[in-house]
């Protein structure tokens, strides 16, 4: 089993402000009466509730509930995952960071793809922690991060944790229920399996056994930014040991969840249609966006993502027409890392099925032939 870092293992640090709602349950009663907590509660938020209206401005007094509990309760009867099980935080960001501060310390090794979700190398080397990167594996048809490669790295380097996004961002590629259990079945005893799980909703099985999995040794992280259209609420959830989570309940910031965002995504997890709806929508814009790049010649890469990534001949080329359409007002994404400069990226929204919206990539597309994978 991984170990924490020795200054965790003790009897703190704890929490110094549980919070109102974490204090309820604990005495079995209400709190009628909130003099303590320093909060503005006599602002008259005349503006506030002017532009957004009083229900929404009832959810700004207040700090919110730590503990996030019942955004945990809806997310436990809904995906089939142990309430103790879960951990809410302020989006997948925040919950790498997280992650990163619970079992990583200063120089130790942490390993990932090279050109995978950047902020996982941001965050990794804020926290002082040596960043070793393998590259991706490329085929026809095929952009991928090397599991074989992290695994062998995490050997050589007695790495404290492997990064893995999967489905994976920003490729689209989706590694089998199969292959990520023996990437921890392989791992190093002692080091942490980080499974970046945002675009999971878009999975086929996203249902599947394994994805209510609780798995010894892994942080599982999901978000509502995609699936559920919250990123700007900034909320998401981790999956793992209940050890684990207090863990990372130690340090982690008390109310890094707004008591509006909290409310906000109750509203939506109670009203999952609306989302099972939303990820039909985008599966159906994805691979009509994919056919008509595809159609045109285009080196398009197999997703399981909301996003279609389409690989160029060159990283001068896909840097060129990056650029023109960002002149043009169409803001598409670009790796800013070496490795993977050579591809694209286009969000499956409606805005992006508009005849002519990629006219600048199509011609170019058209005119160089499509694309090859590169030696």
């Amino acid at each position: 089993m991984p170990r924490f870092p020795d200054h965790l293992t003790g009897p703190g640090p704890s929490n110094p402000f549980p919070g109102i709602k974490v204090l309820e349950r604990r005495i079995g009663r209400e709190i009628p009466h909130r003099l303590g907590s320093n909060e503005g509660l006599d602002m008259p938020h005349r503006a506030l509730r002017e532009r957004f209206g009083d229900a929404m401005v009832e959810h700004v007094y207040c700090y919110g509930d730590s503990e996030a509990l019942g955004v945990r309760q809806r997310l436990a009867s809904l995906y089939g995952l142990p309430l103790e099980a879960i951990l809410v935080d302020a989006g997948a960001d925040s919950l790498i960071a997280l992650a990163l501060r619970t079992v990583a310390t200063s120089g130790c090794t942490v390993v990932s793809a090279s050109g995978t979700y950047p902020t996982f190398g941001y965050f990794a080397r804020g926290q002082g922690c040596h960043l070793v990167e393998r590259p991706y594996r490329e085929a026809p048809g095929l952009l991928s991060p090397d599991l074989e490669a992290l695994l062998a790295s995490a050997h050589e380097h007695r790495a404290r944790l492997v990064y893995v996004a999967n489905p994976d961002n920003p490729s689209g590629h989706l590694h089998s229920d199969e292959e990520i259990r023996r990437l921890r079945a392989e791992l190093p005893d002692d080091c942490w399996l980080l499974l970046d799980e945002a675009y999971h909703d878009f999975r086929d099985d996203a249902d599947s056994p394994f994805s209510r999995e609780v798995l010894p040794g892994v942080i599982r992280l999901r978000t509502l930014s995609k699936a559920h259209g919250l990123a700007g609420m900034r909320i998401g959830y981790a999956i793992a040991e209940p050890e684990t989570l207090a863990m990372m309940m130690k340090v982690r910031i008390h109310y890094a969840v707004s008591a509006l965002t909290l409310a906000v995504a109750e509203t939506v997890l109670d009203h999952h249609s609306e989302v099972e709806a939303h990820i039909r929508d985008v599966k159906q814009r994805r691979e009509r966006l994919a056919r008509h790049f595809r159609d045109l010649g285009a080196d398009v890469l197999p997703s399981a993502t909301n996003f279609i990534a389409i690989r160029l001949p060159s990283a001068e080329l896909a840097g060129r027409l990056n650029q023109e359409l960002l002149e043009a007002g169409r803001l598409i994404a670009r790796p800013a890392h070496p490795d993977l400069g050579h591809v694209l990226r286009i969000t499956a929204v409606e805005d992006a099925l508009v005849p002519g919206r990629f006219e600048i990539l199509e011609r170019a597309i058209t005119t160089n032939g499509g694309s090859s994978v590169r030696s």
